[in-house]
């Protein structure tokens, strides 16, 4: 496994247990504002989980590629999701 890929690992783990605790949160009727900073907190953590997969990515499947004959299919992928990112 990737260092990039052990760190999104890591990551999201921790944001499983944030989610965890949101749940928690809700079920034990907890203040909307506290609940509300959370989430934030959880998607904060998906987003960095979601940077380390990209940059892992880039840096094996791409440059591979790109060493390669054909790198344009995995420069079509990146544009797709670099698309669903910059559009959400």
């Amino acid at each position: 496994m990737t260092h990039e890929r052990d760190a999104a690992l890591k990551l999201l783990k921790i944001a499983r247990g944030q989610v965890d605790g949101i749940v928690k949160m809700i079920e034990d009727e907890r203040y909307c504002i506290d609940i509300a900073n959370q989430v934030l907190a959880a998607q904060s953590l998906l987003k960095k989980a979601e940077l380390n997969i990209l940059q892992g990515h880039l840096r094996h499947c791409v440059n591979e590629a790109c060493t390669a004959s054909n790198p344009e299919e995995k420069i079509a992928e990146l544009n797709k999701i670099l698309e669903k990112i910059l559009t959400r």
